[in-house]
């Protein structure tokens, strides 16, 4: 039986007399990828917020691999499991390539607290640091300061320390925002890579059709804060009522 790592139950949001996010119940499993689609102000961002602690819940729970973890803030939550990597880049730019990513190689393996000191001291965490860097295929890159990378880079930089924390919950919201054609397949291929490990399970916020078909399993469906579709990808595109009322004419391009 396919483990249950993520769960979210009659999860909800309120902000004033909006809701945002309505009652949504939705289990995540091992080794399968899973795209959340809607149009624009469904709510996607705003339940992946919920799941990883950005924003509170005002009603409802989020359960990783059977732990209620809905009162839980965002450090507590990656230390048990949940990594995520958002929309906008969240480095540090005024430290190297290889410094950032072996900050979250050192957060993961919790050594020590002196975050700062020189990566030479630290061989073995460099090494790991490295290993990553060159999956990402940023390695050339090692020394060269965030703030002059590439937005692309920095996405990419950005999937290197959620890898370096290792998480059972991979969550990529719209990872390949605002990169060029070049830079977008290497994201998907290591998105393609992680889904391989099949004890693993990955939540994709994505509006490219492309994206989704090529690497999901499973497709959900958000409109008006409600979960209105969910299923096989072939079964949920083909759906009327996804393409006529909720994807439009998006879906029917594909």
């Amino acid at each position: 039986m396919t483990q249950t790592l993520l769960e979210t139950h009659g999860l909800t949001v309120r902000f004033g007399g909006h809701v945002a996010v309505d009652a949504v119940s939705s289990a995540f499993h091992a080794g399968e990828l899973t795209a959340i689609v809607g149009p624009n102000g469904a709510g996607k961002t705003t339940y992946f917020n919920l799941i990883s602690g950005q924003i509170p819940a005002s009603e409802g729970r989020v359960e990783l691999m059977g732990e209620d973890i809905t009162r839980l803030s965002v450090s507590e939550r990656c230390h048990r499991g949940l990594g995520r990597a958002f929309q906008l880049t969240n480095l540090f730019p005024g430290l190297s390539v290889l410094e950032n990513v072996r900050l979250a190689v050192q957060a993961h393996r919790g050594a020590g607290m002196s975050l700062l000191t020189m990566a030479d001291s630290h061989t073995a965490l460099t090494t790991e640091a490295m290993s990553v860097l060159e999956r990402v295929r940023l390695d050339t890159l090692k020394d060269q300061l965030v703030s002059e990378l590439s937005h692309g880079n920095q996405r990419k930089l950005e999937v290197a320390m959620l890898i370096a924390i290792d998480p059972k919950v991979y969550m990529f919201d719209e990872p390949t925002a605002g990169m060029s054609v070049d830079e977008a397949p290497v994201v998907l291929d290591l998105i393609a890579e992680l889904k391989a490990d099949r004890d693993r399970t990955i939540l994709l916020v994505e509006h490219k059709m492309d994206v989704i078909r090529a690497l999901a399993d499973r497709i959900i469906v958000l409109h008006n804060g409600a979960l209105v579709a969910d299923g096989e990808p072939g079964e949920v595109m083909a759906s009327d009522v996804v393409q006529n009322a909720y994807m439009g004419k998006e879906l029917e391009d594909v």
